[in-house]
């Protein structure tokens, strides 16, 4: 009886799994649960929304128990932070390869822009869910961190460095300290780029660019901005 009560729970998950191609989408390997269970969660997030994101909907996109992401992450709450704290070091990454290509200064600046909407025009409900702070909590560490890694790639559109970037370490945003004049600039830089990032996603600019005659697309007009800032 011992022998066989093993065999029964692993073949639960093949029994109860998504429809056929899920596992073969999202293969469970041991050591790396974790990763699938964010990988089905970004799945089900841009298939479905928010609204469809459950712990349910994430195991059964990764084709395991349906207790296994709250294991791993406790609740709702912990899988959706995880997740964006993915997107806060991607952001960064994608931040990091636009600004490697171009030299110092104004174009530099210009192109940490350009990865910043890249990111967001690529990963659009990901980028969304980075901003939803009601939903995510705010204490976790890892979101802390990742935060903190995506304040500093950004910090290169203004060009401006934290007096005591030691600080940083202890505080949740990641800007370190700051002066008045300081935090100003930053707002108002990261409101210009966020905001164009945010109105390209959400389809607002089309008409704008179209009535032009002059842009392909809103990607054109956004890019224009970019260029003009």
């Amino acid at each position: 009886m011992e022998n066989q009560r093993p065999a029964r729970k692993r073949a639960r998950p093949a029994a109860a799994s998504a429809p056929p191609g899920t596992a073969k989408s999202h293969p469970y390997h041991h050591g790396s649960l974790p990763d699938a269970l964010l990988a089905a969660a970004e799945t089900v997030l841009r298939h479905d929304g928010l609204r469809g994101l459950t712990l349910r909907a994430i195991a059964r996109e990764a084709g395991v128990s349906h207790t296994a992401p709250q294991h791993h992450f406790g609740d709702t709450a912990g899988v959706l932070s995880e997740l964006a704290a993915s997107g806060h070091r991607r952001l960064t990454a994608a931040m990091a390869e636009h600004a490697a290509r171009a030299a110092p200064g104004a174009p530099r600046q210009k192109a940490i822009a350009h990865g910043y909407v890249d990111f967001a025009a690529t990963n659009p409900d990901l980028f969304r869910l980075m901003s939803r702070n009601e939903l995510l909590d705010q204490d976790r560490p890892s979101l802390i961190a990742a935060r903190r890694l995506s304040a500093s790639g950004l910090a290169g559109v203004f060009e401006t460095q934290s007096r005591e970037p030691g600080e940083a370490q202890g505080r949740k945003g990641g800007f370190g300290a700051l002066s008045a004049s300081q935090a100003i600039a930053m707002t108002s830089a990261w409101s210009y780029v966020h905001g164009l990032a945010s109105l390209l996603i959400d389809n607002r600019l089309s008409s704008l660019a179209a009535s032009t005659g002059t842009f392909a697309d809103a990607r054109a007009l956004v890019d224009a901005v970019i260029e003009d800032l």
